[in-house]
């Protein structure tokens, strides 16, 4: 670059920085402002009347005063903490067929993270949400829409340290002065850090389409590798939260992606567009007091994402609790009643045809003293029920027979074998899976991210768990042992299924050793799988006004149901590419998902452009995809590094991943990830070269995240283990931005 040039572009920079350096002044006083605000607030709260008597009418309306002036002072010193790095990001040059009431025919609009007005009101810079920002992403050469020059200012803190220029026009004033090679170009080729990139400086025509898109009704954004679907879905989160905040702030907006790596990788990003107000979760995590992070092995998972687990979780739902009383015995008005399992089968079925389990311990009580009133049939039959009903022999039979259930629970009872097979709808294969799952479970003190659905549809079946009628307590009785876990006792749940042999040996068929006696109580209660698996109570599913799901073509169709209860009355963005599914029953799910929208219309936008890959990269993971998946959708890259990716294949893995890992950090600036199967990972984690730089990552948990430069380990193996075998792997090989090296075993 000539001297020429950086004196231009100099002069270019310190034009911008005068503009941001006033922009940053009127946010101080706005900052001076807010807390002005937070004083007043408190200022309202006080009061000059000792002592802890009612307040009075007066004092009521200065507290509810003071929570909304301090709740509003505290919401806008956080938006304007969270915005201050790189507020101002973007600048339109227009020019306009009328001139405003000043002979002004050319306007500049600065575009940035959150509106900032002067003293006089006048727009400092515009919201990139707002209408007047629109031009900033939809303006093309084609259609300019008045535009003449689309600036974006590059900063690290307040500081302007770079420009980039993109031409509307053919023929510009001599006046305006074009810098750099293009914004998009310039974004492509820097390094990928530890969290997502925020586009919003660089957004398409294309992409702001989807993302302005109207609110109702089903956006689904398709497209191929790296073609931005989920920063657009995300940057769409933002928009309709500025464009109707009642609506979606009030009903909330939740985010699901496939896993909680990709859920800590994007949680920065709403942020820093101006949102905080959105629930993020991993599919492991979206029902209420459970977290699921561990994989099933395919075949395991298959059971549990299809519907066909729907009529083994209906019979599950309506079995006897395992160590529950089989008989009640009692005397009522003198005469004696004997109910068998036959008469408590009955009235559990009478019961459960009309009511959740959970909400129906009234009507269980009745069901029973009918039937034992068929057996006396002798005096009046409304004081016979009366009486069966409030004895204290029921009481105590009731508490055993009609417990509340978790559904956790109930899932735990397949860890039995025989009692998978007992309940039907399952081949002695697919019950052995499903039980080794359960035990698995409670070995660990994990739930794999399959389960988290299936408790969901229990909990639908079941209810909430509510409290029985607390029982009179005798003088005797002490109010300290209601926290036993003062004495080290854990998870006090009467009836839970006792664990199969398989899960209370270990793999040399010796019992587990007892817990370390010098551990405190707390220490071994959290250590406990039961109570890990336990933990909590499940709620019921919260409902949202909007619902953004990212890789939905992993969905299975039961994880579209529980998505499908929480988004009743939710408008959706749905992303996606079937050529990167790991569910291979893809008509199955396509019908769940439908299910789930319901009558709401749909509307699609598809990204055609890949913008995360080098073309060299690209071609090895497309040539793959297209032999196996004829009909991918396979977007064009749209840069080149020169460099084809590192194939290697070594009878010394470990050796040739350390050193690949060794020379890719010489050449890239960003992260490196290396993507290994279940067989090499915990022999790769020794690797020395593995540093802050570098991710180990098994394939499932690098969907939708994105590195400088990748180590692919044993793509062969990568498809054997993966569920969507091939398409896992093309998902793998598409993680790089700028360099790969695959390395095979001999």
């Amino acid at each position: 670059m000539s001297a020429t040039t950086n004196d231009v572009v100099a002069a270019e920079i310190a034009a911008e920085q005068e503009h941001v350096d006033r922009v940053y002044t009127e946010l101080a006083k706005a900052a001076e402002r807010t807390d002005l605000v937070h004083a007043e607030g408190l200022a309202r709260g006080q009061t000059d009347r000792p002592g802890t008597g009612d307040p009075r009418e007066e004092e009521v309306v200065r507290f509810f005063e003071r929570d909304a002036l301090v709740f509003s002072a505290n919401k806008r010193r956080a938006s304007l903490e969270i915005q201050h790095e790189g507020l101002v990001f973007g600048r339109l040059d227009l020019q306009h067929d009328v001139a405003d009431p000043q002979g002004q025919a050319r306007e500049v609009r600065y575009i940035g993270r959150l509106g900032v007005r002067d003293d006089d009101y006048e727009p400092l810079v515009v919201d990139w949400r707002a209408p007047a920002a629109a031009p900033f992403y939809q303006a093309t050469p084609v259609d300019p829409l008045g535009v003449i020059r689309r600036r974006v200012l590059r900063c690290q803190g307040e500081q302007v340290v770079g420009i980039e220029d993109d031409l509307m026009v053919a023929d510009p004033p001599d006046d305006i002065v074009v810098v750099g090679d293009g914004a998009l170009m310039a974004a492509l080729t820097r390094s990928r850090g530890a969290r997502m990139r925020d586009i919003v400086a660089t957004i398409q025509e294309h992409q702001d389409q989807a993302i302005r898109a109207p609110a109702r009704g089903v956006t689904e954004i398709t497209g191929g590798p790296g073609t931005g679907k989920t920063v657009v879905a995300l940057h769409r989160a933002a928009y309709l939260l500025y464009s109707d905040r009642r609506r979606y702030e009030g009903g909330g907006v939740l985010v699901v992606g496939p896993s909680a790596a990709y859920t800590a990788y994007i949680e920065r990003v709403l942020p820093s567009l101006g949102e905080d107000s959105v629930a993020l979760r991993s599919l492991g995590d979206v029902v209420a007091g459970m977290t699921a992070t561990r994989n099933d092995p395919p075949a395991t998972a298959t059971i549990k994402g299809s519907l066909r687990i729907r009529a083994l979780l209906a019979q599950l739902a309506r079995q006897p609790i395992p160590d529950a009383p089989t008989i009640l015995r009692l005397f009522v008005l003198g005469h004696a009643v004997r109910l068998e399992q036959r008469d408590l089968d009955r009235a559990r079925s009478q019961v459960l045809r009309r009511h959740h389990r959970n909400s129906a311990y009234d009507a269980a009580v009745q069901a029973l003293a009918e039937i034992a009133w068929e057996q006396v049939q002798h005096g009046e039959k409304a004081e016979f029920v009366d009486r069966f009903a409030d004895a204290n022999d029921v009481e105590t039979f009731m508490r055993q027979w009609w417990r509340p259930l978790d559904p956790r629970e109930l899932l735990l009872w397949l860890a039995d074998e025989s009692f998978v097979s007992r309940l039907g709808g399952l081949d002695q294969g697919e019950a052995g899976l499903l039980a080794e799952s359960y035990q698995e479970a409670l070995r660990t003190g994990e739930w794999s991210v399959a389960d988290a659905a299936l408790v969901d549809d229990l909990h639908a079946r079941l209810g909430d768990v509510v409290d029985l009628p607390s029982e009179e307590r005798g003088f005797y009785e002490i109010d300290l042992l209601d926290d036993a876990s003062q004495y080290g006792l854990a998870a006090l749940r009467l009836g839970v299924r006792e664990r199969p042999a398989a899960a209370q040996d270990d793999e040399d068929g010796k019992r587990p050793a007892v817990a370390d006696p010098d551990a405190t109580a707390s220490e071994r209660i959290s250590g406990d799988p039961m109570t890990k698996l336990l933990a909590g109570r499940i709620g019921s599913g919260e409902e949202y006004a909007h619902m953004l799901i990212d890789e939905a073509q992993d969905l299975s169709p039961m994880q579209w149901r529980m998505l499908g209860r929480r988004g009743r009355w939710a408008s959706w963005t749905v992303v996606g590419d079937l050529a990167q599914s790991s569910w291979s029953h893809l008509e199955e799910s396509a019908a769940a998902r439908e299910e789930a929208f319901g009558s709401l219309v749909r509307r699609s936008f598809h990204m055609d452009t890949n913008y995360r890959n080098a073309r060299e990269i690209f071609t090895l993971a497309a040539d793959l995809i297209r032999e196996h998946v004829p009909d991918a959708d396979i977007p064009k890259a749209v840069r080149e590094t020169g460099h084809d990716p590192v194939e290697i294949t070594s009878q010394d893995v470990v050796s040739a991943v350390q050193e690949a890992v060794t020379e890719l950090l010489g050449q890239v600036d960003g992260q490196v990830a290396v993507i290994a199967p279940s067989r090499w990972r915990a022999r790769l984690a020794q690797v020395p070269a593995l540093g802050a730089r570098v991710v180990l990552s098994d394939p499932l948990s690098t969907k939708g995240l994105e590195y400088d430069a990748t180590v692919v380990v044993d793509p062969d193996q990568i498809v054997a283990e993966s569920p969507g075998g091939v398409r896992i792997l093309y998902v793998v090989l598409t993680r790089a931005a700028h360099r790969m090296t695959v390395v095979r075993p001999a």
